[in-house]
């Protein structure tokens, strides 16, 4: 594929750059979302946790979220939450994944006129839990998808996982044309809850929601969304321990920990990895019409706004899906991507980038032109 031989010219038309212009990729057909009928204020999540603590309290009102939708266990006679076990966690994993992640999946068929007797490979991405076999089998069996369908489990991965799992999908994608492929990026988060007052525990129940999100993807003439051209991964080994699901001895649970460094050490790598992301395309930060960012939390939105000058404009997505459902770890780049479907300012010929961070410490981006 040919590269401009003037590489500081930008923009669209014959002075563009030679190579985004005229590379192809499998193309986004259309996205489905789905989240538990139950959501909570923040305010209203303190009460059942019994948080008296006013720095934690803090956490949770200026956190930049207004509501969250979770699968929570009843309320004792207490007035509080009832503590899970957990196999009960576990439990809720599989059957709030499966629900989720069927519902997910059928808005997407159905928003492209697609039936799950199209679907050719499937991809299902999850952290908040163990399950073997996965979802991709137990969505296989529940929605009586072929039992030829190819399909891929991308487990314990963490928030970046979502672009992780759309690289093996373009790739099946492009080596199959014509042949539809959907990633589904199944989340309950509420099934990795300890509640025990720390602040190492209130960080996380302060922050993330349950959800899915399914995207659909096939390399072929007809039009649909975005085509995605390429993808640049950078992890940072020093920060390998700053955002982990592990066990806790304590509570003989597993559960989140996130280290309060971490907006900082991702904002600081953000620069780097969408300079590779955009190194010989031709193209400058500034040609970026759409930036999909996943909704980390405030902190980390800053911190990512701060190093790539994005105004609040370019994140307007990120920031309307924290506010609306928290971290929705895997899949909150496509509820943001779906809030840009929805609003239609996406242009043909316009450029975008997907960015996702997450454990390794990991940044992962992907270049899209619509």
């Amino acid at each position: 594929m040919a590269i401009s031989t003037h590489p500081d010219r930008a923009g669209g038309g014959a002075a563009g750059p030679v190579w985004a212009a005229t590379r192809t990729g499998p193309a986004l057909l259309g996205v489905g979302t789905a989240v538990p009928d139950t959501s909570y204020t923040q305010s209203r999540l303190l009460e059942l946790f019994g948080v008296e603590d006013e720095r934690v309290r803090s956490v949770f009102l200026n956190s930049a979220i207004d509501r969250r939708h979770l699968a929570l266990p009843p309320v004792g006679a207490d007035g509080r939450l009832r503590a899970e076990s957990q196999g009960e966690l576990l439990a809720k994993h599989k059957k709030q994944g499966v629900e989720l992640g069927i519902r997910a999946l059928q808005t997407c068929l159905k928003r492209i006129g697609a039936a799950v007797d199209d679907l050719g490979y499937l991809v299902c991405v999850s952290t908040t839990g163990l399950l073997t076999p996965g979802f991709s089998a137990l969505l296989i069996r529940e929605l009586g998808i072929s039992v030829r369908c190819g399909r891929l489990d991308v487990v314990g991965m963490g928030c970046n996982a979502g672009l992780n799992a759309l690289s093996a999908v373009t790739g099946w994608a492009s080596a199959h044309p014509g042949g539809l492929a959907v990633m589904v990026c199944v989340e309950t988060c509420s099934a990795a809850y300890v509640f025990d007052g720390t602040m190492r525990s209130s960080v996380v129940n302060s922050l993330f929601g349950d959800g899915a999100a399914a995207v659909a993807v096939r390399l072929g003439p007809e039009g649909g969304g975005p085509q995605v051209l390429r993808y640049a991964s950078l992890i940072i080994p020093d920060a390998i321990d700053a955002m982990r699901y592990d066990w806790d001895e304590a509570h003989g649970k597993f559960s989140f920990f996130l280290d309060p460094r971490i907006p900082y050490v991702v904002g600081a790598h953000a620069e780097e990895v969408v300079g590779d992301l955009l190194r010989g395309t031709g193209l400058r930060r500034s040609d970026i019409a759409h930036w999909l960012v996943h909704s980390g939390g405030k902190k980390v939105v800053d911190s990512i706004a701060v190093n790539l000058g994005l105004t609040r404009h370019d994140l307007r997505h990120t920031t309307g899906v924290l506010r609306g459902y928290g971290n929705l770890s895997s899949g909150s780049f496509l509820f943001s991507y779906e809030r840009l479907m929805r609003e239609g300012a996406a242009r043909p010929g316009d450029y975008g980038v997907l960015m996702t961070m997450g454990p390794g410490s990991t940044l992962e981006t992907a270049l899209v032109r619509f």
